[in-house]
């Protein structure tokens, strides 16, 4: 299956048509609907409202039990 493979891969382009008249609506159509902040339609990054709030909730989450977490190793250090 890979037998000579080098020299089959310098033989034949690896793309033979070039036709980018296929490609330019798809082009023009991704240019005019932008992904990222958009607050028009609310949504940020891809997100809406509701699913923004849960990820920056369990974050906040998160964060409350490492602190907590550092907190008891900390007091547990100091005792000894």
């Amino acid at each position: 299956m890979f037998d000579d493979l080098r020299n089959n891969g310098d033989n034949k382009p690896p793309f033979t048509e070039d036709n980018d008249a296929e490609l330019e609506p798809l082009l023009k159509k991704s240019q005019k609907k932008g992904i990222g902040f958009n607050l028009r339609g609310g949504v940020v990054l891809g997100m809406n409202a509701f699913q923004r709030f849960v990820i920056s909730a369990l974050v906040f989450l998160l964060v409350c039990i490492l602190g907590a977490m550092l907190v008891m190793v900390r007091s547990s250090l100091l005792m000894f």
